[in-house]
């Protein structure tokens, strides 16, 4: 991953809305949430602002949005997350074993 895909995508979840609704997609899986589904797990309105913070979680590549009839379903983009998950641990422990295993997401999609 590159530092400016890392820097987007840290930017988008460093918002309180768009990481919870981030945290609600990854637990989703790959099938992902209506808009209203999201709202209402999240206790809040399926509104232009919600809108706003998919658009932005799309943006930066977290998040994918598939339009089936007049429904807009958003799912987490598993290979992105693990992409930053990497890029972030990449270097840990100085290039040492720090006993502690990193794994990605494995799902259907993407079985790491």
């Amino acid at each position: 991953m590159e530092t400016k895909n890392a820097l987007a995508a840290l930017a988008a979840l460093s918002q309180e809305t768009r990481l919870q609704a981030f945290r609600l997609l990854v637990q989703a899986g790959p099938e992902g949430l209506s808009v209203g589904c999201i709202a209402a797990q999240l206790g809040t309105e399926a509104n232009g602002r919600l809108s706003f913070h998919l658009k932005e979680l799309v943006h930066a590549g977290l998040v994918r949005a598939t339009q089936s009839g007049r429904f807009i379903f958003y799912s987490a983009n598993y290979p992105v997350m693990n992409d930053l998950l990497a890029y972030l641990t990449e270097h840990c422990c100085a290039g040492e074993s720090c006993g502690e295993a990193v794994h990605g997401c494995t799902n259907s999609e993407n079985p790491s």
